[in-house]
């Protein structure tokens, strides 16, 4: 499978791979694809989409066992506040449909903020940039690729 996120990740030389599986009815909960893909919900990052009052759209990688910290992406991202976009606004933004956003291969470059969580694991799973797959890459390799910054926006 070739998504934009895999070739971004293949034209930096990052080793990855696929994981397929099949789409629920309309659960696109992080704990569901950890779920179908045999990943514990810490190993599988969802990749959310917000907008600070400063900088504009922002990419928010956490854990699907945790809930992002507005107050923390603020602080890290140099706005006052953030919030979460309009699910309508998501694929406008991005290039992405809903419970498939990547933090690689958007429409538009956004920054890209990955919890410090991602660094306890070898490999962590992300949206390879549609519903039902998967990337396991190495949380160095995509900070690299997404030219993101590590950062704790979580609790």
């Amino acid at each position: 499978m070739n998504t934009n996120a895999a070739r971004i990740l293949e034209q930096h030389g990052f080793g990855y791979s696929v994981i397929e599986y099949d789409v629920g009815d309309e659960d696109l909960s992080a704990q569901d694809v950890a779920q179908r893909v045999g990943l514990p919900p810490e190993q599988v990052f969802k990749t959310l989409v917000v907008r600070g009052d400063r900088t504009g759209v922002i990419l928010a990688v956490i854990p699907g066992s945790s809930e992002l910290d507005m107050k923390l992406l603020a602080a890290a991202s140099d706005n006052k506040r953030v919030e979460m976009v309009a699910v309508k606004e998501i694929q406008p933004l991005t290039g992405y449909v809903r419970g498939g956003v990547s933090p690689l291969g958007t429409r538009k470059k956004h920054p890209v903020f990955i919890d410090e969580m991602a660094e306890a694991w070898d490999t962590i799973s992300v949206s390879a940039g549609l519903r039902g797959a998967q990337l396991l890459v190495r949380p160095s390799d995509l900070v690299s690729a997404a030219e993101g910054k590590v950062c704790d926006i979580t609790h």
